[in-house]
């Protein structure tokens, strides 16, 4: 775990590399003495050229079952600084945030007028006690074409079924920006066989949900690749509920809107978001564009909130043949408002990269072996014509886009067609999925069916059972992609190894092994 140092004065420990390079301790409930309200670790995230908002939560017994953290019932004053350097001996920023009980005293301070493209340090002071000391960066300045982005990403980490070995794998990268595609907690209650035992049992409220992210945000693997570099998050269905899809759960337990309203508010307290995602009651607007100078724009997409019921069945995960609903041409994933504001971002970008950010798969994909082909209603095959709208418009305005999805627990690649009804469609976008930190468990390299998979799929190139992560390196010259995998997750410290090289070149939507 990264090592403390002095907030005010200088003091002398190993610092983010030297965590970097030590054997990992075994994940534990605590970490530091029950004074220590920084047991959650830091975090930083949302990253413009001028700015990034710095973050922690304040927790002195992270599985406290009122989720609070075992803190005290009033505002805590939290020191902060930022710095050029890891020493702390060329102070840029400072200053005094209030940690408040109606927000689990989490703390989000936004900041800009930073120098773009700029690393910085960062650290906090609360109770007498100091923070871990995080690492984050800016963005470069608009127009800037000489500067790479190093991007991480990686999707669903299910506490219970592995270690989150995959979060120091990635650190160790020290990649310039981390993106998570959904499911950062599970909902779920005990299973009957996990590999660690999680606090609590299914989310239903405020104080549940605050819960499950304080246990995971107390392991320190997951402190780790928060700390080393800035992340963007969008959520899933787990963060929730299992299969939610708009304002209708897939069980009607509680009231459905009054828990989402519960998970929406502690993922904004448990997240480095800004002022402007703050949940309103059961609504929060988590859609927007990170911009990375010239070279590349993430554009983040929620496929949950405004999404039209399932097709077909009106129940996620069927996998069945085509219905009048999933071809019907009102359909959307996105809702309009998100749809136009997408397309808008796409018209206007200048950026060589329009990377989409987002959580089901994109691209077709018949999921039935031999005759007959089978979709999933959850995907965009179960929204075709929200689907078609979309690449309609990476086609019309010409961007060379990227699609990063998560949810599946494996590693895929491939191309995303201009209309998938049609066998001569071009290709307009790529689409790397990235496997899961941990949900699904082990996982292998290839299933019995693998190969069917890909022969009935000709425009797929790619599977990997493993868990893991996607790396990738993006210039004005090309986008380099390494599927990294990892042979286990139900024991900690696994090596990762690259189980799949591809090169993207602008002007060409198609996978180039490396």
């Amino acid at each position: 775990m990264i090592t403390r140092r002095s907030l005010f004065a200088g003091g002398a420990s190993l610092g983010i590399s030297a965590a970097l390079g030590a054997e990992p301790v075994r994940a534990a409930v605590r970490r530091a003495p029950l004074s220590d309200p920084f047991q959650l670790g830091v975090a930083s995230g949302e990253p413009t050229p001028g700015g990034v908002v710095l973050w922690t939560r304040l927790a002195m017994n992270p599985v406290a079952l009122d989720g609070l953290g075992g803190m005290p019932d009033r505002p805590v004053p939290v020191q902060w600084q930022l710095a050029k350097d890891e020493n702390f001996r060329h102070l840029v920023r400072r200053g005094v945030e209030v940690a408040r009980t109606d927000a689990a005293h989490s703390v989000h301070v936004e900041l800009d007028g930073l120098q773009p493209g700029a690393e910085y340090f960062y650290r906090f002071k609360a109770e007498g006690e100091l923070s871990p000391v995080g690492r984050t960066l800016t963005a470069p300045a608009p127009g800037t074409r000489s500067r790479a982005l190093n991007l991480s990403f990686t999707s669903c980490a299910d506490y219970q079924v592995g270690w989150f070995t995959p979060y120091r794998r990635m650190a160790e990268d020290q990649p310039d920006l981390i993106a998570f595609l959904g499911d950062y907690i599970y909902e779920y209650g005990d299973y009957k066989y996990p590999v660690r035992d999680q606090a609590g049992g299914e989310c239903f409220d405020l104080a549940g949900y605050r819960l499950r992210h304080a246990q995971h945000k107390a392991d320190p693997e997951s402190q780790l690749a928060h700390a080393i570099a800035p992340w963007v998050v969008v959520w899933d269905d787990h963060d929730i509920e299992n299969a939610w899809a708009g304002d209708v759960p897939e069980q009607p337990d509680p009231p459905f809107l009054a828990r989402r309203a519960a998970a929406f508010q502690a993922y904004y307290e448990n997240m480095p978001l800004r002022r402007a995602q703050k949940p309103d009651g059961s609504a929060l607007k988590l859609y927007r564009s990170i911009r990375w100078g010239a070279v590349a724009n993430l554009h983040l997409l929620d496929t949950r909130q405004y999404r039209d019921l399932y097709a077909c069945t009106g129940k996620s995960g069927t996998v069945g043949p085509d219905c009048l609903d999933r071809l019907e041409p009102n359909r959307t994933i996105l809702g309009r408002d998100q749809e136009s504001w997408l397309d808008g971002e796409l018209k206007g970008s200048r950026a060589t990269w329009d990377l989409l950010g987002q959580q089901v798969f994109l691209m077709e994909m018949d999921w039935t072996n031999g005759e007959g082909k089978g979709y999933s209603n959850e995907g965009w095959d179960g929204y075709v014509a929200s689907r078609n709208r979309l690449t309609a418009a990476i086609d019309t305005y010409k961007r060379n886009a990227v699609v990063l999805t998560g949810d599946v627990h494996s590693h895929w690649a491939g191309e995303v067609k201009r209309d998938h009804q049609d066998p001569e469609s071009k290709s307009v976008a790529v689409e790397l999925v990235t496997t899961s930190v941990t949900s699904a468990g082990n996982g292998l390299d290839e299933y019995p069916n693998t190969q069917v998979l890909l022969d009935e799929n000709p425009h797929v190139k790619f599977f990997n059972g493993r868990r893991g992560y996607v790396r990738t390196k993006l210039t004005q010259q090309e986008m380099k992609v390494d599927f990294r995998s990892l042979s286990r997750v139900t024991e900690p410290y696994a090596p990762a190894y690259t189980s799949g090289s591809f090169v993207i070149e602008p002007g060409a939507a198609r996978l180039n092994p490396a």
